[in-house]
């Protein structure tokens, strides 16, 4: 058994009349023996339409569930279809890059700071809910630990970069209140993970400051987020400098984070 407990576990593939690397439960299983590397999947994406089509239907969604399947679990509850709102690729995108950012009329930076693969992203719901107002506390969110990048122009304290997913968002109280308030989606911001519009919390007004600057390390009046159509967030922040025994500190604390789903990945330097 795998290091997430389903490297082993088979899904019930189609029969099919391919050989080779075309059949799917070949192709499952060169995954499987690759641990689902990210990047040779997406190189066989490109290889032709048959291959881009079998890597869409089934093998994105199989690389989302060995690399956080209680995450994955617990997204997928009461669904009725093997499907999840914004596409498996979307995700996957989510649970390995962080996306970036740019300057927004609520945070100001001197220059982008690119997205990037990620070594390590811990996601968890017990964060998430430092994320949601009171009136939407009944959603499930998962929000990863911010990714620190270094920042330029002078100033000392770094960014934060963090990314999450809702589960049902089309069912939400959040994009209820989003819908009931009427607000706008942002002109220039596209959903790095999955391209579509998005809301401004700020705008929303639906931004819990205080506990969400909490969870981040941040001042209340140093961060913004957004939520796409599809329920991916994607979030910047200043992060105030910690001292090494407030580190120490936080480290510890986070290891054994109730709810969480830790993912890791030796290929992929931060």
């Amino acid at each position: 058994m795998g290091e997430n407990g389903s490297a082993s576990r088979v899904p019930r593939l189609n029969e099919s009349d391919e050989w080779g690397i075309l059949n799917e439960r070949v192709l499952f299983l060169v995954f499987e023996c690759l641990k689902w590397d990210i990047q040779t999947l997406g190189r066989t994406a490109t290889v032709n339409r048959r291959l881009h089509a079998l890597t869409r239907r089934l093998l994105w969604r199989e690389l989302c569930i060995y690399r956080a399947p209680r995450m994955i679990s617990t997204l997928m509850e009461g669904s009725s279809s093997s499907q999840i709102l914004g596409g498996w690729l979307a995700l996957a995108k989510l649970l390995y890059f962080c996306g970036g950012c740019e300057s927004t009329r609520n945070l100001r930076l001197s220059h982008p700071s690119p997205g990037h693969f990620v070594e390590s992203s811990r996601f968890s719901k017990t964060s998430g809910q430092s994320f949601l107002s009171k009136s939407c506390r009944g959603d499930v969110l998962y929000v990863s630990d911010p990714c620190e990048h270094a920042a330029e122009g002078g100033r000392q304290n770094d960014v934060g970069i963090y990314r999450g997913v809702f589960r049902s968002f089309m069912k939400s109280r959040t994009r209820e209140c989003l819908l009931r308030k009427q607000v706008k989606f942002e002109e220039e911001k596209r959903c790095p993970y999955c391209g579509t519009r998005m809301w401004s919390m700020t705008a929303a007004q639906l931004i819990p400051r205080k506990s969400a600057a909490r969870r981040l390390g941040s001042r209340d009046d140093a961060l913004e987020y957004f939520v796409c159509l599809n329920g991916h967030l994607h979030g910047a922040c200043w992060l105030v400098p910690l001292s090494s025994d407030e580190e120490e500190l936080c480290s510890s604390s986070s290891d054994g984070e109730e709810n969480g789903s830790h993912i890791r990945d030796p290929h992929y330097p931060c």
